[in-house]
Protein backbone atom coordinates (compact mmCIF):
# COMPACT_ATOMS: atom_id res chain seq x y z
CA UNK A 1 0.00 0.00 0.00
CA UNK A 2 0.99 3.65 -0.39
CA UNK A 3 1.71 5.75 2.68
CA UNK A 4 2.99 9.29 3.22
CA UNK A 5 5.65 9.34 5.93
CA UNK A 6 6.89 12.47 7.69
CA UNK A 7 10.53 11.63 8.33
CA UNK A 8 11.41 15.08 9.62
CA UNK A 9 10.18 18.66 9.10
CA UNK A 10 9.91 19.31 5.37
CA UNK A 11 10.64 15.68 4.51
CA UNK A 12 7.33 14.05 3.57
CA UNK A 13 8.00 10.86 1.62
CA UNK A 14 5.50 8.74 -0.30
CA UNK A 15 6.49 5.11 0.21
CA UNK A 16 5.15 1.63 -0.40
CA UNK A 17 4.81 -0.69 2.58
CA UNK A 18 3.04 -4.02 3.17
CA UNK A 19 -0.71 -3.97 3.63
CA UNK A 20 -1.29 -4.48 7.38
CA UNK A 21 -2.99 -7.42 9.02
CA UNK A 22 -4.82 -7.07 12.34
CA UNK A 23 -2.77 -8.22 15.30
CA UNK A 24 -4.21 -9.15 18.70
CA UNK A 25 -6.94 -6.65 19.64
CA UNK A 26 -6.38 -4.52 16.54
CA UNK A 27 -8.70 -3.12 13.89
CA UNK A 28 -7.76 -2.27 10.31
CA UNK A 29 -9.59 0.61 8.62
CA UNK A 30 -9.45 0.99 4.86
CA UNK A 31 -8.99 4.71 4.27
CA UNK A 32 -11.62 6.45 2.15
CA UNK A 33 -10.49 10.06 2.62
CA UNK A 34 -8.45 12.34 4.83
CA UNK A 35 -8.87 16.11 4.91
CA UNK A 36 -5.99 18.41 5.79
CA UNK A 37 -5.93 21.37 8.14
CA UNK A 38 -3.51 24.12 9.06
CA UNK A 39 -2.06 21.98 11.84
CA UNK A 40 -1.02 19.35 9.31
CA UNK A 41 1.00 22.01 7.51
CA UNK A 42 2.54 23.19 10.80
CA UNK A 43 3.62 19.60 11.48
CA UNK A 44 5.09 19.44 7.99
CA UNK A 45 7.15 22.63 8.42
CA UNK A 46 8.22 21.81 11.99
CA UNK A 47 6.32 24.76 13.47
CA UNK A 48 4.58 22.16 15.65
CA UNK A 49 6.62 19.24 16.99
CA UNK A 50 5.10 18.31 20.36
CA UNK A 51 4.04 14.68 20.39
CA UNK A 52 5.10 14.10 16.77
CA UNK A 53 6.99 10.87 16.12
CA UNK A 54 9.60 10.96 13.33
CA UNK A 55 8.43 8.63 10.58
CA UNK A 56 4.75 8.97 11.45
CA UNK A 57 2.03 8.87 8.80
CA UNK A 58 0.26 12.24 9.22
CA UNK A 59 -3.45 12.92 8.87
CA UNK A 60 -6.01 13.15 11.66
CA UNK A 61 -9.26 14.02 9.82
CA UNK A 62 -9.99 10.45 8.82
CA UNK A 63 -12.79 8.46 7.26
CA UNK A 64 -12.86 4.89 6.05
CA UNK A 65 -14.43 1.47 6.33
CA UNK A 66 -13.80 -1.36 8.76
CA UNK A 67 -11.56 -3.77 6.87
CA UNK A 68 -10.60 -6.30 9.55
CA UNK A 69 -11.48 -6.84 13.21
CA UNK A 70 -9.30 -9.12 15.28
CA UNK A 71 -11.27 -11.55 17.44
CA UNK A 72 -9.96 -9.94 20.64
CA UNK A 73 -11.24 -6.57 19.44
CA UNK A 74 -14.83 -7.67 18.82
CA UNK A 75 -15.89 -7.19 22.45
CA UNK A 76 -15.09 -3.47 22.19
CA UNK A 77 -17.07 -3.01 18.96
CA UNK A 78 -20.50 -4.55 19.62
CA UNK A 79 -22.61 -4.62 16.51
CA UNK A 80 -19.84 -3.23 14.28
CA UNK A 81 -19.17 -5.26 11.17
CA UNK A 82 -16.54 -5.44 8.46
CA UNK A 83 -17.47 -3.01 5.71
CA UNK A 84 -19.13 -0.52 8.05
CA UNK A 85 -18.18 3.14 7.71
CA UNK A 86 -16.05 4.45 10.56
CA UNK A 87 -13.66 7.11 11.79
CA UNK A 88 -11.37 7.40 14.80
CA UNK A 89 -11.44 9.70 17.78
CA UNK A 90 -7.88 10.92 17.45
CA UNK A 91 -7.14 11.45 21.16
CA UNK A 92 -6.13 8.14 22.72
CA UNK A 93 -6.29 8.78 26.45
CA UNK A 94 -5.00 6.73 29.35
CA UNK A 95 -8.21 6.85 31.39
CA UNK A 96 -6.39 7.09 34.72
CA UNK A 97 -4.52 10.41 34.95
CA UNK A 98 -5.96 13.36 36.89
CA UNK A 99 -7.43 14.94 33.76
CA UNK A 100 -9.07 11.76 32.52
CA UNK A 101 -10.61 11.28 35.96
CA UNK A 102 -12.03 14.83 35.75
CA UNK A 103 -13.77 14.18 32.42
CA UNK A 104 -10.93 15.90 30.56
CA UNK A 105 -9.75 12.93 28.51
CA UNK A 106 -9.00 15.25 25.59
CA UNK A 107 -6.38 16.89 27.86
CA UNK A 108 -4.97 13.54 29.02
CA UNK A 109 -1.48 13.85 30.45
CA UNK A 110 -0.43 10.70 28.58
CA UNK A 111 -2.36 11.18 25.36
CA UNK A 112 -1.34 9.89 21.96
CA UNK A 113 -2.77 11.42 18.80
CA UNK A 114 -3.44 9.80 15.44
CA UNK A 115 -1.35 11.61 12.86
CA UNK A 116 1.17 12.69 15.50
CA UNK A 117 2.43 9.65 17.43
CA UNK A 118 0.13 7.05 15.86
CA UNK A 119 -0.03 6.57 12.10
CA UNK A 120 -2.89 8.57 10.63
CA UNK A 121 -4.96 8.80 7.49
CA UNK A 122 -2.47 9.56 4.70
CA UNK A 123 -2.16 5.88 3.86
CA UNK A 124 -4.40 3.28 2.27
CA UNK A 125 -4.96 1.23 5.44
CA UNK A 126 -4.84 2.37 9.07
CA UNK A 127 -3.96 0.07 11.94
CA UNK A 128 -5.84 1.03 15.09
CA UNK A 129 -3.73 -0.37 17.94
CA UNK A 130 -5.30 -2.57 20.60
CA UNK A 131 -5.15 0.03 23.38
CA UNK A 132 -7.03 2.55 21.18
CA UNK A 133 -9.64 -0.06 20.26
CA UNK A 134 -10.08 -0.90 23.94
CA UNK A 135 -10.55 2.79 24.81
CA UNK A 136 -13.37 3.06 22.24
CA UNK A 137 -11.58 5.23 19.69
CA UNK A 138 -13.05 3.42 16.68
CA UNK A 139 -16.42 5.06 16.02
CA UNK A 140 -18.78 3.71 13.37
CA UNK A 141 -21.55 5.67 11.68
CA UNK A 142 -25.23 4.75 11.80
CA UNK A 143 -25.96 6.29 8.39
CA UNK A 144 -23.73 6.23 5.34
CA UNK A 145 -22.08 9.62 4.78
CA UNK A 146 -19.99 10.96 1.95
CA UNK A 147 -16.51 9.79 3.01
CA UNK A 148 -15.07 13.30 2.65
CA UNK A 149 -17.88 14.68 4.79
CA UNK A 150 -17.13 12.19 7.57
CA UNK A 151 -13.59 13.58 7.75
CA UNK A 152 -15.12 16.76 9.18
CA UNK A 153 -16.23 14.88 12.29
CA UNK A 154 -12.81 15.61 13.79
CA UNK A 155 -12.78 19.42 13.41
CA UNK A 156 -16.49 19.60 14.26
CA UNK A 157 -15.88 17.62 17.45
CA UNK A 158 -13.21 20.15 18.46
CA UNK A 159 -15.62 23.01 17.75
CA UNK A 160 -18.29 21.32 19.87
CA UNK A 161 -15.87 21.06 22.77
CA UNK A 162 -15.10 24.77 22.38
CA UNK A 163 -18.80 25.67 22.20
CA UNK A 164 -19.44 23.72 25.41
CA UNK A 165 -16.93 26.09 27.03
CA UNK A 166 -18.13 29.43 25.59
CA UNK A 167 -21.80 28.50 25.05
CA UNK A 168 -24.21 29.53 22.33
CA UNK A 169 -27.61 30.47 23.71
CA UNK A 170 -30.90 31.06 21.93
CA UNK A 171 -30.95 34.49 20.28
CA UNK A 172 -27.23 35.18 20.78
CA UNK A 173 -25.08 37.34 18.57
CA UNK A 174 -21.77 35.57 17.94
CA UNK A 175 -18.69 37.20 16.45
CA UNK A 176 -16.29 34.86 14.67
CA UNK A 177 -12.83 36.24 13.97
CA UNK A 178 -11.59 34.35 10.93
CA UNK A 179 -13.36 32.55 8.11
CA UNK A 180 -11.05 29.63 7.58
CA UNK A 181 -12.48 26.11 7.90
CA UNK A 182 -12.76 26.37 11.69
CA UNK A 183 -14.41 29.78 11.61
CA UNK A 184 -16.88 28.57 9.00
CA UNK A 185 -17.72 25.53 11.13
CA UNK A 186 -18.27 27.70 14.21
CA UNK A 187 -20.56 29.88 12.09
CA UNK A 188 -22.75 27.00 11.00
CA UNK A 189 -22.78 25.40 14.44
CA UNK A 190 -23.75 28.69 16.09
CA UNK A 191 -26.81 28.97 13.88
CA UNK A 192 -27.63 25.30 14.46
CA UNK A 193 -27.60 25.98 18.22
CA UNK A 194 -29.94 28.97 18.05
CA UNK A 195 -27.83 32.09 17.45
CA UNK A 196 -29.83 34.93 15.91
CA UNK A 197 -26.90 36.42 14.04
CA UNK A 198 -23.26 35.57 13.41
CA UNK A 199 -20.82 38.29 12.40
CA UNK A 200 -17.73 36.98 10.62
CA UNK A 201 -14.60 39.09 10.22
CA UNK A 202 -12.13 38.12 7.52
CA UNK A 203 -9.95 39.90 4.98
CA UNK A 204 -10.64 37.42 2.18
CA UNK A 205 -13.73 38.23 0.12
CA UNK A 206 -14.25 34.62 -1.07
CA UNK A 207 -14.17 33.43 2.56
CA UNK A 208 -16.57 36.20 3.61
CA UNK A 209 -18.85 35.30 0.71
CA UNK A 210 -18.95 31.70 1.90
CA UNK A 211 -19.69 32.81 5.46
CA UNK A 212 -22.55 34.90 4.10
CA UNK A 213 -23.82 31.87 2.20
CA UNK A 214 -24.11 30.21 5.61
CA UNK A 215 -26.18 33.18 6.84
CA UNK A 216 -23.45 35.27 8.47
CA UNK A 217 -22.87 39.02 8.22
CA UNK A 218 -19.44 39.42 6.65
CA UNK A 219 -17.13 42.26 7.68
CA UNK A 220 -13.84 43.22 6.03
CA UNK A 221 -11.71 44.46 8.95
CA UNK A 222 -9.40 46.30 6.55
CA UNK A 223 -12.27 48.39 5.18
CA UNK A 224 -14.63 48.73 8.17
CA UNK A 225 -14.32 49.48 11.87
CA UNK A 226 -15.24 46.04 13.24
CA UNK A 227 -16.02 47.26 16.75
CA UNK A 228 -18.32 49.98 15.42
CA UNK A 229 -20.08 47.51 13.12
CA UNK A 230 -20.65 45.03 15.95
CA UNK A 231 -22.11 47.77 18.14
CA UNK A 232 -24.43 48.84 15.30
CA UNK A 233 -25.69 45.28 14.87
CA UNK A 234 -26.25 44.73 18.59
CA UNK A 235 -27.91 48.01 19.56
CA UNK A 236 -24.72 49.19 21.26
CA UNK A 237 -24.39 46.13 23.49
CA UNK A 238 -21.61 44.10 21.87
CA UNK A 239 -21.49 40.40 21.11
CA UNK A 240 -22.72 37.71 23.46
CA UNK A 241 -19.71 35.58 22.51
CA UNK A 242 -16.57 36.19 20.47
CA UNK A 243 -14.64 33.27 19.00
CA UNK A 244 -11.03 33.80 17.92
CA UNK A 245 -10.42 31.37 15.05
CA UNK A 246 -7.10 32.79 13.82
CA UNK A 247 -3.94 32.46 15.88
CA UNK A 248 -3.05 36.16 15.58
CA UNK A 249 -1.97 37.56 18.96
CA UNK A 250 -3.43 41.01 18.26
CA UNK A 251 -6.91 39.48 18.13
CA UNK A 252 -6.72 38.49 21.79
CA UNK A 253 -7.31 42.09 22.86
CA UNK A 254 -9.75 42.91 20.07
CA UNK A 255 -12.01 40.04 21.16
CA UNK A 256 -12.35 41.63 24.60
CA UNK A 257 -13.45 44.92 23.02
CA UNK A 258 -16.15 43.23 20.95
CA UNK A 259 -17.85 41.34 23.78
CA UNK A 260 -20.75 42.79 25.75
CA UNK A 261 -20.82 43.10 29.53
CA UNK A 262 -21.16 39.60 30.93
CA UNK A 263 -20.16 38.15 27.56
CA UNK A 264 -17.87 35.27 26.67
CA UNK A 265 -14.62 35.10 24.73
CA UNK A 266 -13.13 31.91 23.32
CA UNK A 267 -9.50 31.75 22.28
CA UNK A 268 -10.20 28.74 20.13
CA UNK A 269 -7.33 29.03 17.66
CA UNK A 270 -3.89 27.72 18.44
CA UNK A 271 -1.36 30.55 18.66
CA UNK A 272 2.32 30.31 17.70
CA UNK A 273 4.31 28.66 20.47
CA UNK A 274 5.67 31.21 22.89
CA UNK A 275 3.60 34.07 21.47
CA UNK A 276 2.32 36.76 23.80
CA UNK A 277 -0.36 39.41 23.53
CA UNK A 278 -0.91 42.79 25.13
CA UNK A 279 -4.44 43.27 26.42
CA UNK A 280 -6.27 45.46 28.90
CA UNK A 281 -7.25 43.22 31.84
CA UNK A 282 -9.72 45.84 33.09
CA UNK A 283 -11.93 44.87 30.14
CA UNK A 284 -12.27 41.44 31.69
CA UNK A 285 -12.65 42.89 35.19
CA UNK A 286 -15.25 45.57 34.58
CA UNK A 287 -17.19 43.79 31.84
CA UNK A 288 -17.14 40.55 33.87
CA UNK A 289 -16.16 38.53 30.83
CA UNK A 290 -15.83 34.76 30.86
CA UNK A 291 -12.73 33.54 29.02
CA UNK A 292 -12.23 30.02 27.69
CA UNK A 293 -10.17 28.00 25.25
CA UNK A 294 -10.75 24.86 23.24
CA UNK A 295 -8.32 22.05 22.54
CA UNK A 296 -9.01 18.64 21.02
CA UNK A 297 -12.18 16.67 21.73
CA UNK A 298 -13.55 13.71 23.67
CA UNK A 299 -14.84 10.48 22.12
CA UNK A 300 -18.39 11.59 22.84
CA UNK A 301 -17.76 14.84 20.96
CA UNK A 302 -16.87 12.81 17.87
CA UNK A 303 -20.13 10.89 18.20
CA UNK A 304 -22.02 14.19 18.51
CA UNK A 305 -20.22 15.49 15.42
CA UNK A 306 -21.28 12.45 13.41
CA UNK A 307 -24.89 13.01 14.50
CA UNK A 308 -24.68 16.62 13.32
CA UNK A 309 -23.24 15.52 9.97
CA UNK A 310 -26.01 12.95 9.60
CA UNK A 311 -28.58 15.69 10.26
CA UNK A 312 -27.31 17.79 7.35
CA UNK A 313 -26.69 20.86 9.55
CA UNK A 314 -23.24 21.37 7.99
CA UNK A 315 -22.86 22.22 4.30
CA UNK A 316 -20.01 19.79 3.65
CA UNK A 317 -20.10 20.24 -0.12
CA UNK A 318 -19.32 23.93 0.27
CA UNK A 319 -16.60 23.20 2.83
CA UNK A 320 -14.62 20.55 0.93
CA UNK A 321 -13.51 22.34 -2.21
CA UNK A 322 -10.50 20.41 -3.54
CA UNK A 323 -9.44 16.78 -3.80
CA UNK A 324 -6.06 15.19 -4.50
CA UNK A 325 -5.07 11.52 -4.86
CA UNK A 326 -2.60 10.22 -2.31
CA UNK A 327 0.05 10.03 -5.04
CA UNK A 328 -0.13 13.85 -5.23
CA UNK A 329 -0.02 14.43 -1.48
CA UNK A 330 2.72 17.06 -1.81
CA UNK A 331 0.43 19.14 -4.04
CA UNK A 332 -2.29 18.80 -1.42
CA UNK A 333 0.01 20.22 1.24
CA UNK A 334 0.97 23.09 -1.03
CA UNK A 335 -2.72 23.80 -1.61
CA UNK A 336 -3.15 24.11 2.16
CA UNK A 337 -0.17 26.45 2.31
CA UNK A 338 -1.65 28.66 -0.42
CA UNK A 339 -5.09 28.55 1.24
CA UNK A 340 -6.62 27.17 -1.90
CA UNK A 341 -10.37 26.89 -1.42
CA UNK A 342 -11.47 25.82 2.06
CA UNK A 343 -10.81 22.16 2.90
CA UNK A 344 -8.46 19.90 0.96
CA UNK A 345 -9.22 16.17 0.79
CA UNK A 346 -6.69 13.44 0.03
CA UNK A 347 -8.13 10.15 -1.21
CA UNK A 348 -6.50 6.83 -2.14
CA UNK A 349 -5.61 6.52 -5.82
Amino acid sequence: MKAAVLNSPGNLELITRPEPKAGPGEVIIKTAANTLCGTDYRLFTGAKTAGVRPGVVPGHEISGYIHEIDKEAEQYLPGVKVGQQATVSIVVSCGSCRNCLRDLEHLCLNLELFGYALDGGLQEYITVPAHAVKRGNVIATDKELDPKALCLAEPISCCLNGIDNYRVELGDTIVVLGAGPIGLLHTQLAYAQGASQVIVSNRSKPRRDLAEKFGAIGVDPTAEDLEKRVLELTGGAGADAVVVCIGAPELAHEALLLAREGGRVSYFAGFPKGSTSVMEPNLIHYKELSISGGSNARRRDVKRAITILESGAIDTDAMITHEFPLSRVHEAYEAVNKRLGVKIAVVPD
